[in-house]
């Protein structure tokens, strides 16, 4: 498997910002932008020069500092085309199952609607890493915006089915406590999740970011990509509803957690 150097920058109150780098090559890619000055600082600190630029979604709190980082080096900014007319500063454009060459690494765009109406997930097969921004988080996914609970979950069951299990999964923000407390909530005999919850809470304490994770602990722990499990089901009342049910349920029940 290719190797790269990767850099989680912390931004705003809870966002990550990720790089990517391939020492060979020169080549520096961002995964989303939302701010200016904590990416700045480390391009600044390891003189990397800012190639590309990976937007997943519309939101200001994921494209703010676009204008600013294209700027400085004149990197090419490729997002989503459903969302295209939202977000300024756009070069190219991708569409559900479209692959592309960035540098050296192979990309693949899996859309992901339900937290906005065209998200882009971003697979790098090569690496082993996924992107997916607001729409899988560890042990969560995102509000469902401006998309309805079906249509989370059939992008989340994508997810699911397309990512291997050693996949690493990059988030857009750092919630994990949160869901992880939420999550044993509502599936409190599960032995993987409770020292996954443990381990997540040691983390916070020391100040250390709990992302990524991997496909295979999600698949484990997060009752979001769960909702087909029966015994799931059963935990919160819903035995024999429909996944599309119980995942409607597990959102609301989060929305107000």
């Amino acid at each position: 498997m290719a190797t790269a150097d990767i850099r989680l920058v912390p931004c705003r109150s809870d966002n990550y910002a990720v790089l990517v780098h391939d020492s060979e090559t020169g080549t520096t890619l961002l995964v989303d932008a939302p701010e200016v000055a904590p990416i700045a600082a480390v391009l600044d600190e390891t003189g990397w020069s800012l190639d590309h630029i990976l937007i997943t979604h519309h939101h200001p709190d994921h494209v703010a500092g676009i204008g600013e980082l294209k700027a400085r080096n004149g990197a090419v900014v490729t997002g989503p085309k459903q969302e295209a007319s939202r977000i300024d500063g756009l070069d190219e454009l991708l569409d559900d199952g479209a692959s592309a060459t960035m540098g050296p690494w192979a990309v693949r765009a899996i859309a992901t609607p339900g937290h906005t109406a065209g998200p882009l997930s971003y697979w790098f097969p090569d690496l082993g890493i996924a992107f997916t921004g607001d729409t899988l988080f560890a042990m969560g996914c995102g509000r469902l915006f401006e998309g309805d609970a079906a249509t989370m979950w059939a992008s989340l069951k994508t997810l699911r089915q397309v990512l291997p299990d050693d996949t690493r999964i990059y988030c857009g923000h750092e919630y994990t406590l949160k869901n992880a407390e939420f999550s044993i909530g509502v599936d409190p005999e599960n032995e993987v999740l409770k020292a996954r919850v443990a381990d997540v809470k040691a983390k916070r304490a020391r100040g250390e970011p709990t992302v990524p994770s991997t496909m295979a602990e999600e698949k484990a722990t997060n009752p979001f990509l769960r909702a087909d499990d029966p015994a799931l089901a059963a935990a919160i009342g819903l035995e024999g509803a429909a996944p599309e049910e119980v995942f409607a349920e597990l959102r609301a029940r989060r929305d107000v957690a």
